[in-house]
């Protein structure tokens, strides 16, 4: 675990490095590329959910839940206790 964190830290010093060495200009233009295309993403996925909302057709039923021991077969065997099921 530890020689992974390492490796880890050295592959992000790494880039750290190779980004510091870039000139500002292209540190700026990267920059504004990857906002813009998380922008347009973000657009997009909205624009999506609109979409699916307001085409729409599916309805909800509302309807009481239910018990699954009232839907079973009753047995033919009658109960051995005192309690009278009717």
């Amino acid at each position: 675990m530890k020689n992974l964190r390492t490796t880890i830290n050295n592959w992000f010093d790494k880039l750290d490095g190779q980004w510091r060495t870039m000139s500002v200009k292209k540190q700026h233009r990267y920059t504004l590329l990857l906002f813009l295309s998380y922008a347009l993403l973000s657009v997009i996925v909205l624009l999506k959910v609109c979409y699916d909302v307001a085409h729409s057709d599916n309805t909800m039923t509302i309807e009481h839940i239910e018990n699954p021991i009232n839907g079973q077969n009753k047995s033919s065997v009658s109960p051995q206790d005192s309690i009278n099921k009717s």
